[in-house]
């Protein structure tokens, strides 16, 4: 036998190396490149940007998961018929997101980046993945597109056990500043107010100074802020004495400490000044896509306070969860007539 034969017949009788296939979220970054090149032309992205639209399926599949047991959870009377899958998600309207909020560094998996949240489409009778920049989110926007970036924002809470002095500038003291001191460490008394500090390393004498009484945090409190976030007063249905259900006003503490700090850090990044030599199409995008929001602050609060506790907001079709750090959940139509609910299908891409 020849040396080719032999090599012919050692090839044919070696095992088959299989091929490696691509995970889902690899062919959900290859169906956004092809979904948005297909209405926007052919688009070219970074290993960085092509990893974080694999996080953005991760991130999207745990949601819509959490969503569909959710769903099927309610009574079939009052339950959406449209599963919450993959195959009922708009992926033209998705893929382009996806590619906007990439660009821009925005990291679904990172905690109060940007949280995708499914609400329904009555006219197309499928969802749409809303995305809600978180505060962290807002912060690496501000630094993308910002004019003369600090090197440091400094947020602070202050309570009042605290001893907190601002040291403005004046003739004799070039630098702005602030004298800041925890009293007590674990018991600082109640929040009276917090600041946030703008930092320049090599021209301090640019440093800026902002601070801000409970006053002026609370005037920033939206008109139809939820109770479970910023505490306060309560309806609540309980069972009464005559077995009937009834509304009572009950006492929620909230998660005031959290929202006063991110309130004072939304603001220290707004306040910003956006190079306008630095806008491109994915901010202006940005913008518009908050803009669309047909009630933007109700859904940032929602997304942002979410993992919580299971809630119901009243007068919306949003419900979710709101115990942990950043978790958003939910989404629901209006009530229609159900329909027998198929069980849950493999991601289609």
């Amino acid at each position: 036998m020849s040396q080719n034969q032999i090599a012919k017949t050692a090839e044919s009788r070696a095992p088959e190396v299989p091929v490696a296939q691509p995970s889902p979220s690899e062919r959900f970054t290859n169906a956004v490149i092809k979904e948005f090149s297909s209405n926007n032309g052919a688009v070219e992205l970074t290993p960085f940007q092509k990893k974080l639209c694999q996080n953005y399926f991760i991130k999207i599949d745990m949601v819509l998961k959490d969503a569909e047991q959710k769903r099927l959870s309610k009574p079939e009377q009052y339950r959406d018929p449209a599963p919450l899958t993959w195959d009922n998600i708009n992926l033209q309207k998705l893929a382009t997101d996806v590619i906007i909020y990439s660009s821009v560094g925005m990291d679904p998996t990172q905690p109060n980046h940007i949280n995708p949240i499914p609400f329904k489409n009555n006219r197309t009778g499928k969802y749409d993945i809303q995305f809600i920049v978180g505060y962290k989110g807002n912060e690496v926007k501000a630094r993308k597109y910002g004019l003369d970036v600090p090197d440091d924002v400094i947020v602070e809470l202050v309570y009042s056990k605290d001893k907190f002095k601002p040291v403005k500038k004046d003739l004799n003291n070039k630098v702005e500043g602030y004298v800041f001191e925890q009293s007590e460490d674990l018991d600082r008394g109640e929040v009276v107010g917090g600041f946030w500090y703008h930092v320049w390393h090599n021209t301090p004498e640019k440093n800026k100074l902002k601070t801000f009484s409970k006053k002026d945090i609370d005037k920033r409190k939206p008109s139809h802020a939820s109770a479970e976030f910023w505490g306060g007063e309560k309806e609540v249905w309980v069972s009464g004495e005559s077995g009937r259900r009834e509304k009572k006003t009950v006492e929620v503490d909230g998660w005031y400490e959290e929202m006063a700090y991110k309130t004072i850090h939304r603001n220290a990044f707004n306040t910003i000044t956006i190079d306008s030599e630095k806008i491109d199409s994915n901010y202006l995008a940005i913008i518009m896509r908050e803009s669309e929001s047909i009630d933007n602050q109700v859904a940032q609060e929602i997304a942002e306070n979410a993992n919580r506790k299971v809630m119901e907001i009243e007068d919306t079709s949003i419900v979710q969860d709101v115990t942990g750090a950043y978790e958003p959940t939910m989404i629901v139509s209006p009530v229609q007539e159900s329909e027998p609910v198929s069980k849950t299908k493999v991601a289609p891409f």
